[in-house]
C-alpha cells in the first residue's frame, strides 16, 4: 500500500508495529507455558537445537532476508527448497540468528548484497558452494 493511499501513514505504522509486538508477546507466553520436554520435542521436529529455538522465540527473529539474498544471487528459493530442503532450513536458521540484519537489509535495498554479503553473512560459504546452474530461477 502506498503512502498516498494511506490517510495516516505514521499512525498506521505505529498500529502495525504495536500489533507485531503484541503478537510476539503472545508467542513468548505460549512458549513459556510449554514444559521442557515439549519444547525440546518441538525443536527436534524443527531440526534445530533447543537453545537456537529459545533464542529465535525470545528475539522474534526471522529469515526475511534470505529469499531476497537468494534472488539477488540468481538462486531460486523454490528450487533450493525442492533440491535441498534441509540445507534451506539450516540457512533459514542461520539467517534468523544473524546479528548483521541491518547491514544485510541495507545492501538488499541498495542492490549491493551480491557484492558485499561475503563480509558479514553467516551463510556466505554455503551460498558460494551452491551450484547456481541447478538452482537458477526458471
Amino acid at each position: 500500500m502506498s503512502t498516498a493511499s494511506r490517510p495516516y501513514p505514521i499512525v498506521q505504522d505505529l498500529i502495525e508495529s504495536f500489533a507485531a509486538w503484541l503478537k510476539h508477546r503472545r508467542e513468548l507466553n505460549e512458549m513459556r507455558q510449554l514444559d521442557r520436554s515439549d519444547f525440546n520435542r518441538i525443536a527436534n521436529d524443527l531440526r534445530i537445537a533447543p537453545d537456537d529455538l529459545d533464542e529465535l522465540v525470545r528475539h522474534g527473529r526471522h529469515a526475511d532476508e534470505l529469499p531476497k539474498m537468494l534472488e539477488q544471487l540468481g538462486i531460486s528459493a523454490e528450487g533450493l527448497g525442492r533440491a535441498q530442503p534441509l540445507l534451506l532450513r539450516d540457512m533459514e536458521r542461520v539467517c534468523s540468528l544473524c546479528h548483521h540484519k541491518a547491514q544485510c537489509d541495507r545492501d538488499l535495498t541498495e542492490g549491493t548484497a551480491a557484492e558485499n554479503y561475503h563480509g558479514y553473512c553467516g551463510n556466505a560459504s554455503t551460498l558460494e558452494s551452491l551450484d547456481r546452474a541447478d538452482l537458477a530461477p526458471r
